[in-house]
């Protein structure tokens, strides 16, 4: 188990994780310090708790943002899937037509 020291609007907060896991907490350590640097910049000092809901809630929204896209695009694939399908029983319909049309000129 690794403790990695992660910087949060000025002040280090040690944070236990998996050896593993490592430079992924401190890529998500840099990414809340960047959106709590934002939001200090927009509304000036707040109390850290404060700051810490903020943040909580810009990553909350973003992460709703993102389920919400993904969800679309998953409705999207199925319909272009249920196109293809009709699609496929079109051209398997033509096909029986085209051989049947065969079938009939090749009949003395």
């Amino acid at each position: 188990m690794a403790l990695v020291p992660l910087s949060i609007n000025g002040r280090v907060h040690e944070i236990a994780c998996d050896d593993s896991q490592v430079a992924r907490v401190h890529v998500l350590g840099k990414m809340v310090d960047g959106i709590a640097q934002d939001l200090l910049k927009q509304l000036g000092n707040v109390p850290d708790i404060r700051l810490m809901v903020m943040v909580a809630l810009s990553l909350a929204d973003e992460l709703a943002e993102l389920r919400e896209t993904l969800d679309n695009a998953s409705h999207d694939l199925s319909s272009l899937a249920e196109g293809d399908e009709r699609m496929a029983a079109g051209i398997e319909t033509l096909a029986a037509r085209i051989e049947a049309i065969a079938e009939r000129l090749e009949r003395p």
